[in-house]
């Protein structure tokens, strides 16, 4: 971006990785900071990483329709909501397995693709299950939706 005298303006956008908890809080309720935080991804204020594991977490969620029964967004609208979130979302490879011993195995896949990103938080509702990693990243970031909105405002 220039300005008007022609210096160059660097815009810095917090890459992120979204867990799947914070995509179904944001179908679940009509407010709230899961949803802002997929609100700023579709408006480019975050770059949002998926992986070949994340993805498929994602896909899976989305099949079950016991998680949506209460929920204010038919199925249309659900996956028009995920394939926006997927267009704005940088595809990223995982070359390195860091098993970070987190005590769900199924939860190490994104730290790896945090880490294969560089991203800068990985944003969760289940920060306690996230933050017990034996192995630390200095520059990742456990953070809750309303954390990760606070930090940016």
């Amino acid at each position: 971006m220039f300005l008007s005298d022609g210096i160059c303006a660097i815009i810095s956008v917090m890459i992120i990785v979204i867990d799947t908890s914070v995509f179904v809080g944001a179908l679940l309720s009509a407010d709230g900071a899961n949803r802002e935080v997929c609100r700023r991804c579709l408006l480019g204020q975050f770059q949002p990483l998926m992986g070949t594991a994340l993805l498929a977490e994602y896909e899976d969620l989305l099949g079950r329709e016991s998680l949506f029964v209460h929920c204010p967004v038919d199925v249309q609208a659900r996956i028009e909501l995920f394939e926006a979130l997927m267009s704005v979302a940088k595809w990223t490879k995982i070359y390195y397995g860091w098993r970070p011993n987190l005590r769900d195995e199924g939860d190490n896949h994104l730290v790896e693709l945090a880490v294969a990103g560089v991203a800068g938080a990985i944003v969760t509702n289940n920060v306690r299950d996230l933050e017990r990693g034996e192995l630390r990243f200095p520059w990742l970031r456990i953070l809750t939706p309303a954390e990760l909105i606070q930090r940016s405002s």
